[in-house]
């Protein structure tokens, strides 16, 4: 048997096995001819956040590239002489021309991605993992709660959502920053904020001496004033695992089902098909069963801490 077919009965296994309702069957992963192989993208704007957050555009660089992917879903990006990582794609699923992705300086790889330029090359695999449930969401309302760079993976979710609004009912973003320097996507925030059929509230943890007049304090607090009904709403939830915890029980408080709840879990990962067992949580595999799981199916193991 030849490398290709070799790497296709191993996916057909695991995507047969894969116990996860959230999505992993609907993973791009299948359908590429040989996942563990990275294509070359082009660098064609790199900007700063905030110091040591950096957002990037890429573009393929050949036709080998595609920009196809879900909202939920994550590619590995490799760096040339330093490695390869997970990180979430936050651009707009309909562009078809470019992905989009926001790094957090905590690595060498990590450096490396955000010290990059325009023109410079990057070699992705995937799209892989889960995804965000939008369709489940058609016809209720929806509560998004971020924390931190639990923005960007959710960020195609707000673009598919804005775009097909009548699709939804009550739609709220909250979300938490440590200070108001640490806002990213503070433009978008800006114009979300004028939307009238966006509900958008944000915190920080510490205001400093920073030029600020919102909310101050954890983002928990937002869910008081989001207009929802409880028993017609999809949550969706990413950012720190406490943060995330804490989200899921406010939510459950306000009488939520633990089907409705949706979490993005974040761990190392090194294949993304499930071969290397490096994301193992409990029964699933992160990279092929998530990242996006219904809190009910991981509600058990969620509770166990540093798991």
């Amino acid at each position: 048997m030849d490398k290709k077919g070799f790497i296709a009965n191993i996916l057909e296994f695991f995507s047969n096995d894969s116990s996860c309702r959230c999505g992993s069957s609907d993973s791009s992963v299948s359908s590429l001819h040989d996942p563990m192989v990275p294509v070359p993208f082009t660098v064609i704007e790199a900007w700063e956040e905030y110091p040591g957050c950096n957002t990037f555009i890429v573009k393929p660089k050949d036709a080998q590239g595609s920009c196809d992917f879900k909202p939920g879903q994550f590619h590995m990006i490799y760096k040339f002489g330093c490695g390869e990582i997970p990180i979430s794609n936050c651009s707009d699923s309909g562009d078809t021309e470019n992905l989009i992705f926001t790094v957090m300086n905590v690595g060498e790889v990590s450096a490396s991605l955000c010290a990059l330029k325009k023109g410079d090359q990057i070699d992705l695999r995937g799209p892989f993992g889960s995804v965000w449930p939008i369709e489940q969401a058609k016809g209720k309302d929806v509560v998004i709660v971020s924390g931190g760079l639990g923005l960007p993976p959710v960020r195609p979710v707000i673009y598919h959502i804005l775009k097909n609004r009548a699709d939804f009912g009550n739609v709220s973003l909250l979300h938490g920053a440590r200070t108001p320097d640490h806002l990213v996507y503070t433009d978008e925030l800006k114009q979300w904020a004028k939307r009238e059929d966006l509900h958008l509230a944000l915190t920080v943890d510490d205001a400093g001496e920073a030029d600020w007049n919102g909310n101050v304090g954890l983002v928990t607090a937002l869910i008081d004033d989001a207009p929802f009904d409880p028993a017609n709403t999809v949550a969706i939830t990413c950012g720190p695992e406490i943060m995330m915890k804490f989200v899921v029980a406010e939510l459950q408080e306000k009488g939520m089902s633990s089907d409705d709840i949706y979490v993005s879990m974040e761990r190392n990962m090194k294949c993304a098909v499930g071969l290397c067992g490096r994301c193992q949580y409990g029964k699933h595999f992160v990279c092929k069963d998530g990242p996006v799981f219904p809190f009910a199916d991981i509600k058990d193991i969620f509770a166990i801490e540093e798991v």
